[in-house]
């Protein structure tokens, strides 16, 4: 089934939960996410913070605190490291400080790890919206931000990223960022002018790259060292919305192993996208990887788009490409006809490991 994008009826009439709504929405979210997160009590725990572990997996856990490294990337003077398993590392103790981030409360992965945090005596900070990670908060007296449920957690990051931010804040390991949230608000208000789906295929960027997209597997290029992150969510996002195989990677990295892979018989690379994102802080030799790597991949690949990041502060030039980044993944499902909101091979897994399914509610 092909479908027109222009054709705003049939997209809302395909989109179950409405997850171009909430994305369109993200301005109000991330305000009332903001607003959550200055009600944060992080208790003095007497011990020093000297690294920091957020357990976390998937869309909206992962990604937020991928984003978080990339933004903080030359400011936190302590290693802040994402944990998706079952288990923690060795270093975890005291002075450890663990944010345990599941919006769904009831990841397998961060209970189990929650369990063996707590063993190991760290300090505790749970973000989620119900479930088994909020009892044990509440059992164990552990601080913790209780955030609106009822979306896909890949679609709420103002309720995750933002109030990741304010705990690393208030523990004192990065400066106010009040001024650049109130410019990314304001920004999210403008982009969904550009992206929504009112906005005719003629003038909207999003679904100009979804339909190259559509029919090739997608390679998305970031740069280091702060939009690999935005890489990285790119790729998600068009696994978990559009249902399609997707890969990335970073420059300058990817040019000392991956890029041989150009090489590959013509036939195999006609039939890859290629999205490398550029930003106003990579440094003039990252720029000039960038222009290179278009130019021979334009030469060989089905498709080249370098996209560029927008924004006056780091924080709104990384979510200009993530807000971007989600638009083209709902269009690259819709196009085909596809529901962007259901896991089914997800549930599958789930289903196999005698988890409860995720639940898909038909949202007004």
């Amino acid at each position: 089934m092909r479908v027109n994008l222009d054709d705003v009826t049939v997209l809302q009439q395909l989109d179950t939960i409405r997850a171009l709504r909430d994305t369109q929405e993200y301005d109000k979210q991330f305000r009332e996410g903001w607003q959550l997160a200055q009600t944060i009590d992080l208790p003095a725990s007497g011990k020093a913070v000297r690294n920091v572990l957020v357990l976390g997996t998937g869309g909206g856990s992962a990604a937020s605190v991928n984003l978080l490294k990339s933004y903080l990337f030359d400011e936190l003077r302590v290693p802040v490291q994402l944990n998706q398993g079952y288990t923690i590392p060795a270093f975890v103790n005291e002075e450890t400080l663990v944010i345990v981030v599941s919006h769904s409360g009831n990841t397998e992965e961060v209970v189990a790890s929650y369990e063996a945090a707590i063993a190991a005596g760290a300090q505790l900070f749970a973000i989620t919206a119900g479930g088994t990670v909020l009892a044990m908060a509440k059992e164990h007296g552990h601080p913790h931000l209780l955030v609106p449920g009822g979306m896909m957690p890949r679609i709420a990051l103002g309720y995750i990223f933002l109030p990741m931010l304010a705990v690393l804040t208030k523990a004192g390991l990065c400066a106010d960022k009040e001024a650049e949230v109130d410019e990314l608000i304001a920004l999210f208000a403008q982009w969904r002018e550009a992206y929504g789906p009112e906005v005719p295929t003629a003038e909207n960027a999003a679904k100009q790259i979804a339909l190259e997209m559509d029919g090739l597997t997608p390679v998305i290029y970031g740069t280091l060292p702060f939009f690999d992150a935005p890489a990285w969510r790119w790729k998600n996002q068009l696994g978990e919305n559009s249902k399609v195989m997707a890969f990335w990677n970073a420059i300058p990295s990817l040019h000392h192993d991956e890029a041989v892979g150009w090489d590959a018989p013509a036939a195999m690379l006609k039939g890859y996208h290629f999205t490398l994102l550029q930003d106003a802080e990579d440094s003039e030799k990252t720029t000039r990887r960038v222009q290179i790597s278009a130019e021979i991949l334009r030469e060989r690949a089905g498709a080249v788009r370098v996209v560029s990041s927008s924004g006056s502060s780091r924080l709104a030039r990384l979510f200009s490409i993530v807000y971007l980044a989600d638009f083209v993944s709902l269009y690259a499902a819709l196009v085909r006809g596809v529901d962007p909101t259901p896991v089914d091979v997800i549930n599958l897994f789930k289903s196999k490991m005698g988890q409860p399914l995720v639940q898909v509610q038909v949202r007004p």
